[in-house]
């Protein structure tokens, strides 16, 4: 073969190939693949299923995972109906993901659906959400915390493996050594509240750390009672006093921004409505 013809030979071959691309290589997740924070970990299928039910959700709940990796928890939220919306940074891993949940039948956005998104949990608007279910480092959800605190009480949270430190779970499930841990948002009712029950009338304040509340109520100038049984759970609201005749009375309602509001009994078994405004 000549030289000219060799490179003319060449020269087509290079052309023939250049008109058909190489397939470019299909994205597949691994084990300790780095992320934007954190490596990749998946969560055992028996750890999911034990978080959306601690987290007790149920058709029609706004579902929100942070770090959604392959979009397992957030298929799975869809599957009990859900509307299940995955936050994950890795944009092959979101589309990774949302491949998962086209072929389990629940792609798309609305009740039983699931969608991954391609953002950053720092910058994402998730405060719609009734549930949150978490897999990230304790430092990433101290970060979180602040804003998952704003949310609106009775928002459920649960986080694979990782607390909230100084905030304690209102539950710890153990699955073969591995832990989920259980939060309810709590209302904030720290400070002072002017109580109307029937005919009395009261200053009560409440001192606050999450969910754990006490206080005390201003029974005259120079009396204070102390609070008995004060139980705060997400805006469900309990405490009880002995009033200055020796009477205790019990409260129940709840917490609604700046009011709160329910019905009491007293020790005789009379019963009413009670309301109380923050001062």
């Amino acid at each position: 073969m000549t030289a000219r013809r060799f490179f003319l030979v060449s020269a087509l071959l290079v052309a023939a190939t250049a008109s058909f691309p190489i397939a470019a290589q299909k994205f597949e997740p691994h084990v300790g693949q780095a992320g934007k924070d954190v490596i990749w970990v998946p969560t055992p299928d028996e750890v999911v299923d034990r978080m959306l039910t601690m987290a007790q959700l149920v058709p029609g709940d706004i579902h929100f995972d942070l770090g959604a990796g392959d979009g397992k928890i957030a298929i799975a939220a869809a599957k009990r109906g859900a509307i299940a919306t995955g936050v994950e940074y890795n944009a092959d891993m979101a589309k990774y993901a949302n491949e998962r949940a086209q072929a389990a039948g629940v792609a798309g956005v609305g009740p039983g659906k699931a969608m991954i998104r391609q953002a950053d949990i720092f910058v994402t608007d998730f405060s719609k959400a009734t549930v949150i279910t978490l897999y990230l480092l304790p430092t990433l959800n101290m970060k979180l915390r602040p804003q998952i605190l704003s949310m609106k009480p009775g928002t459920r949270v649960v986080s694979h493996s990782f607390t909230m430190e100084d905030w304690e779970a209102d539950e710890i499930s153990t699955l073969d050594g591995r832990k989920a841990y259980f939060w309810l948002v709590p209302a904030q009712i720290g400070g002072n509240w002017s109580l109307e029950a029937g005919s009395q009338r009261a200053e009560v304040v409440f001192e606050q750390t999450f969910q754990k509340v006490n206080g005390w109520v201003n029974l005259s100038k120079t009396v204070q009672g102390g609070l008995r049984e004060a139980r705060l759970r997400g805006p469900d609201i309990a405490f009880a006093y002995v009033d200055q005749s020796g009477m205790r009375r019990e409260f129940a309602g709840k917490v609604d921004g700046k009011r709160m509001e329910g019905t009491f009994r007293d020790a005789k078994g009379q019963e009413g409505r009670w309301s109380a405004a923050r001062r």
